[in-house]
């Protein structure tokens, strides 16, 4: 099993596929077996490495707090383990906050960056407070991700719309059943995300840049989008027929994005 051993974690990692050298940074509470097939349509196209996050997956959980500088120093760890100076990052959610803070610390090791439904946090806006979800019933609690998943997914849309349906079923299934220590390295990147904030160093960042949204996405509205997109140097905002999920939803999403992390600078 492929880990790197941290002064306070064992760091799981995975590289698969061929082509321009391309870090993937998961969403919160996502790890890299529920993401397989997502992975599966970056690895098609380019060499990619990617990780459970700290307190995730087969990574280890340490004592908390976690920081988000802990999420970006142990994706630099990676790099380093790999002997890539620089190389193309994309972020999905949780990926994209922790992307952010990797691109303000260190913009000389990312050549091309991807931020997709995230959120800068701060004055710029933050990702919905999802710890918050755990003080409510699961009917509540399912009835809400669902519509922070999509603002449109209402009862009554899912129950006309069983694609939608469906979708939502399945990224609520992606979490399944925890153990209470894999429960408290999900609560501990929860906190973490909460205090992210990295909009005042946004103009750090060097690289070209694709901000990527859904236009109903009730986690990370499309107005944090806009103002990651507003402070980053020469980036580019695509807005897609979708929520959280958009790119499992609009069609054009995914090839634009790999099309975008795949061009020569």
């Amino acid at each position: 099993m492929p880990t790197i051993e941290l002064p306070d974690l064992s760091l799981y990692y995975e590289r698969s596929g061929s082509g321009q050298r391309l870090l993937f940074l998961n969403g919160s509470g996502a790890t890299l077996e529920s993401s397989a097939l997502l992975l599966q349509v970056f690895t098609a196209r380019f060499d990619v490495a990617a990780h459970d996050q700290r307190g995730l997956g087969r990574t280890s959980i340490p004592p908390g707090p976690f920081t988000m500088a802990q999420y970006a120093a142990d994706a630099l760890a990676l790099l380093d383990h790999l002997d890539w100076e620089t190389c193309r990052v994309v972020g999905v959610s949780f990926g994209g906050m922790v992307a952010q803070e990797l691109a303000c610390t260190r913009p000389d090791r990312v050549e091309r960056l991807a931020l997709a439904c995230t959120s800068p946090g701060g004055a710029g806006g933050s990702s919905y407070p999802l710890h918050e979800l755990a003080q409510l019933d699961p009917a509540a609690r399912a009835a809400l991700g669902a519509t922070l998943l999509d603002t449109r997914f209402t009862p009554e849309w899912l129950a006309s719309h069983p694609s939608d349906e469906r979708l939502a079923a399945g990224m609520a299934a992606h979490f399944g059943d925890r153990t209470a220590e894999q429960e408290r390295g999900a609560a501990a990147q929860l906190q973490a995300r909460r205090h992210h904030d990295v909009t005042d160093r946004l103009g750090a960042i060097s690289c070209p840049t694709l901000v990527a949204c859904g236009r109903y996405d009730g986690i990370a509205p499309p107005a944090n989008s806009e103002a990651i997109a507003a402070r980053v140097p020469h980036a580019e905002l695509r807005t897609y027929e979708g929520g959280h999920a958009f790119f499992a939803q609009d069609p054009l999403a995914l090839p634009e994005i790999l099309d975008f992390l795949d061009e020569v600078s």
